[in-house]
């Protein structure tokens, strides 16, 4: 499996509700390097280095559809990404820190088509929430005034584990499918993938970030973890990717029926608050 050089683009970005914000990072995806083999004829591909490895372990699409796990400094997200239904299912929660109650929110993207569930939890004596329906919610982009509150679907490594890669300044392999090694969060698009304000406030420590990653026995990248130091009042924390269930993820399709519905006002008036 190799991962074909492609455009950056935006997977997952912020986007506010009434009662706070969902999901708080910029994720990249289509990014990697062309570790495609020489011309018929040519001369034998030499043993790629412990990076190259690596980087070509990240998915591509041709994988089938897999599941994707992925946490940040102020989020968690997961879900699944259907490479062939150019689809991703994606959910990530955020629990608001002055009244308790929990947002969950999920994008089911198909096709270009784009869909949104909302459930708040721990809402007793709340008052002032909206009130949603509780089924997929199909969204019109030409509604929703800034285009970056929804995703789109721009390449299967949705936890931007190619640009990190890209990144690393020394990657050392083991025999049981382990990398470890350390990454420049200042070069490339690495610091974008991460956070760009999280980055900036690491100092000279964003030149050295340890990572670990994984390669399953299928050759295909299973996990990769940065440990993000500590810095000033910030405490430390892990940007933690995870691709799992290669071509044994559900496929995704388009909601029929009574399960979905086209998003009424007041969703639009909840993303573009």
């Amino acid at each position: 499996m190799t991962n074909g050089t492609g455009r950056t683009g935006t997977t997952r970005r912020k986007f506010s509700t009434l009662v706070g914000v969902i999901a708080a990072t910029t994720l990249l995806a289509g990014c990697g390097p062309d570790a495609s083999g020489p011309a018929a004829g040519g001369s034998p591909s030499p043993t790629p280095t412990p990076k190259e490895a690596l980087l070509a372990a990240v998915p591509d699409g041709t994988e089938g559809a897999f599941r994707f796990t992925g946490k940040d400094s102020s989020s968690d997200i997961s879900g699944v990404v259907d490479p062939a239904a150019n689809g991703m299912d994606l959910t990530a929660a955020y629990k608001d820190p002055e009244h308790g109650f929990t947002t969950r929110m999920s994008f089911l993207l198909v096709k270009e088509q784009l869909w949104l569930k909302v459930k708040f939890t721990g809402t007793e004596g709340l008052t002032g929430l909206p009130k949603l329906p509780n089924r997929w919610m199909e969204l019109d982009r030409a509604k929703l005034t800034d285009g970056e509150t929804a995703p789109t679907y721009e390449g299967a490594d949705v936890g931007n584990a190619g640009p990190i890669i890209e990144a690393a300044t020394t990657v050392e392999a083991k025999d049981d499918g382990t990398y470890t090694g350390v990454v420049d969060l200042t070069k490339g698009q690495a610091g974008e993938a991460v956070g760009e304000e999280e980055v900036a406030a690491l100092g000279a420590a964003a030149g050295q970030v340890p990572f670990t990653a994984v390669v399953g026995p299928d050759g295909n990248l299973a996990s990769l973890t940065l440990a993000i130091p500590a810095a000033g009042k910030a405490k430390a924390w892990k940007y933690l990717v995870k691709y799992t269930d290669y071509g044994k993820a559900p496929k995704l399709a388009a909601p029929t029926g009574s399960a979905a519905q086209e998003a009424p006002k007041v969703a639009y008036d909840m993303l573009n608050g």
